[in-house]
């Protein structure tokens, strides 16, 4: 059938306070998901010229914290969040990376945007979806949540190839 072909999934988790910037899921999954048709959105890897968050400038944020130079910090993040929302405000669904061992912040308004613009969100929470926060069982449909990245790309394929209606599936 391919449903999602040419549609456009934006890649929302932690990225600051983890390991790698968060870039390695993004890099794993977005393969599978270019296979499927879709144009990936990824806050590791903009389309943009502003905004860029790699380690580099990762270094200087925490150069600045350490200067306690807030103006730079404020101006930059500023930025990085304007082109990270116009993102989500494009795409056409999103795959959190939700690890509760991260702190986030940016992906929980990434996340709360799109579900006020009706997208479908899928969550993925390495630790299991019993240990993602309560609220988030009434925002998003529990169906759509995952334990681990091989049940959220099954149901991806689902959405992408099954010929009857979605509520078919588990």
């Amino acid at each position: 059938m391919n449903r999602l072909k040419n549609s456009r999934a934006y890649l929302a988790g932690p990225m600051d306070r983890c390991p790698n910037g968060g870039v390695q899921w993004r890099k794993d999954i977005a393969p599978f998901l270019t296979q499927k048709g879709c144009f990936v959105l990824d806050p590791t890897d903009k389309p943009t010229q502003i905004a860029i968050e790699d380690e580099e400038n990762r270094s200087l944020r925490t150069e600045w914290k350490q200067k306690h130079n807030w103006k730079n910090i404020s101006d930059t993040m500023g930025s990085v969040r304007n082109v990270d929302l116009r993102m989500v405000d494009v795409s056409d669904f999103l795959i959190v990376n939700w690890d509760m061992d991260i702190p986030i912040c940016g992906t929980a308004e990434e996340l709360f945007l799109a579900n006020r613009e009706k997208k479908p969100i899928l969550i993925h929470c390495p630790q299991g979806i019993q240990e993602l926060p309560d609220w988030l069982f009434g925002a998003i449909p529990y169906q759509m949540m995952f334990g681990n990245w091989g049940d959220l790309k099954t149901y991806i394929t689902h959405v992408d190839t099954y010929k009857f209606g979605l509520e078919t599936y588990n």
